[in-house]
């Protein structure tokens, strides 16, 4: 409904009276109608970002079995992606400042699209892990200038409600992308690769038509191959060691080289980035307290929630034996709360400052995810539901504001490689919470039986037992119950909400 109103808003729009002749409006000062198409451009990009993931998670039983494929190639079909993204963002978000924003948010689109092809066609996993690399690439694009965009266009005051509209569209994608993904894969697991191509190319037709340089930029772009280098290597290592010391052994080499490469690697690029002119993470922003702990209670955020859809599709399709719809179906009220509560803590956000708001998010999350850990086969569906709805109204009440507070901290000139950090440190989370549910899943049972559970193809039936299954699903989520709580003690640390051009504080 709210959707439909926007698009209703935007169909009311002259467009020539702001396109024609391009003028750049200083942030926050942006005409009343050119905001609303900005708004519409950037949430078409979090649509399909939010809708391919949960696609791409309910197919992953049968990309399993269609390219008979391991625990190795799954870890990466899933991580590679969002590994690519949280190394480049910042480079991303950097080209954005130079560049431009809007011109970089394009590319992002088509690149995205034009992967998103080769991923349909894909014969291989390897393939297909080369794809979601280059997805990475333009999801980097479009992940490093979303919210700066948003934040360029909308007023301080507005802008809570702003982002909390983008992030109902993202709880819509999250609701629609697994039921979708379950419809897609009756026709084969490449469709849900082949959906995104309209998406992507009106994503890239808007973007073109619509997005005008709001902020200045100047040209000359300095990539920092070292500090890239060196972020590359530590989260590789950390994610190869935690994903796979629980399959292989933890004492095994080159599970060990692993976390020395990050216990090495991650001193050595603050070290760099604390000395180059032109930095890939510009330490100094973090002495923003506002913007360093709405960061970190971020990445502690995806740490405790994101593996909960990884993990629940294969305890609806493995351990429960439901078909991808039925398990998309099932998932649906994980992304509810998201949906509801994303525009109304946005607004209060504008109103009351981040602080509780998000706190209270971090500690909702935890609750839900605590009820996660009574799940068994014989749990009757309300409680799964229950459960999922709780975390996903965390998360809505958590992910507005915090979004809010942190780029409103920033000076406009800023903004790009601001989002671009708040983007890797939010995907860092991800990734480390995907390595760490395997990790803990792979230590606590056989890893071969735990291959046949993901790709479906086993059951109590069959003479598997699925109560280590479930046991190691349940040291998973104790774990995001205690990057939970940590979040939430974070978050309070963040002070009052400070908006860069507001001379006037909101207590938190």
């Amino acid at each position: 409904m709210v959707c439909k109103g926007v698009l209703a808003r935007l169909r009311t729009v002259n467009i020539r009276s702001w396109r024609l002749p391009r003028t750049r409006h200083a942030a926050g000062e942006t005409l009343d109608d050119y905001r609303w198409w900005v708004l519409g451009v950037t949430s078409i990009g979090a649509l399909l970002a939010s809708l391919s993931s949960g696609t791409l998670i309910i197919a992953l039983p049968d990309i399993l079995r269609d390219l008979h494929t391991d625990l190795f190639a799954l870890l990466w079909i899933v991580v590679g992606y969002t590994l690519v993204v949280t190394v480049l963002v910042l480079n991303a978000g950097r080209i954005s400042d130079l560049t431009g924003r809007a011109r970089a948010f394009t590319v992002g689109f088509a690149v995205f699209t034009a992967a998103s092809v080769l991923a349909a066609l894909a014969p291989t996993a390897l393939t297909l892990i080369g794809a979601r690399v280059i997805q990475g690439i333009g999801g980097a694009l479009l992940m490093a200038t979303s919210a700066a965009l948003v934040t360029d266009a909308f007023p301080r005051r507005e802008l809570g409600r702003a982002l909390g509209i983008n992030g109902m569209v993202i709880g819509a994608g999250l609701i629609l992308g697994p039921i979708l993904g379950g419809w897609l894969t009756q026709f084969g697991w490449r469709t849900v690769f082949w959906f995104n191509v309209p998406i992507g190319l009106l994503g890239t037709v808007a973007s073109l038509a619509v997005l005008v340089e709001q902020a200045a930029h100047r040209g000359g772009v300095h990539i920092d191959w070292l500090g890239s280098g060196l972020y590359l290597v530590g989260l590789t290592g950390a994610v190869v060691a935690l994903a796979f010391g629980g399959i292989f052994g933890w004492t095994t080499p080159w599970v060990v080289a692993g976390f020395a490469a990050f216990v090495v690697a991650l001193p050595l690029f603050l070290l760099v980035e604390a000395r180059t002119a032109e930095p890939l993470l510009d330490l100094s922003l973090f002495r923003i307290r506002l913007f360093a702990m709405g960061n970190l209670s971020g990445l502690l955020n995806g740490v405790a929630r994101n593996s909960v859809l990884f993990l629940l599709v294969f305890y609806l399709q493995g351990a429960e034996g439901e078909s991808p719809v039925e398990a998309g179906i099932r998932l649906a009220p994980l992304a509810l709360g998201l949906l509801v509560l994303s525009p109304i803590s946005g607004a209060l956000a504008d109103r009351y400052g981040s602080r509780a708001l998000a706190t209270a998010g971090m500690l909702v999350t935890g609750v839900g995810l605590a009820g996660l850990t009574t799940l068994q086969l014989d749990t009757p569906y309300w409680q799964l539901a229950l459960w999922q709805l709780i975390i996903g109204a965390g998360s809505g009440l958590f992910i507005s504001p915090n979004t809010s507070a942190v780029m409103g901290s920033l000076p406009p000139t800023q903004r790009g490689v601001g989002s671009g950090a708040r983007m890797m440190l939010q995907n860092t989370g991800f990734v480390i919470s995907i390595a760490l549910a395997i990790a803990l899943v792979t230590t606590a049972m056989d890893p071969q039986v735990l291959l046949r559970i993901f790709s479906g193809e086993s059951s109590d039936a069959s003479g598997i037992s699925m109560v280590p299954f479930v046991n190691a699903l349940h040291i998973a989520f104790w774990a995001g119950v205690a990057a939970s709580i940590l979040g939430a003690g974070v978050s309070l640390l963040r002070g009052e909400h400070r908006s860069w051009e507001a001379p006037a504080t909101i207590e938190a």
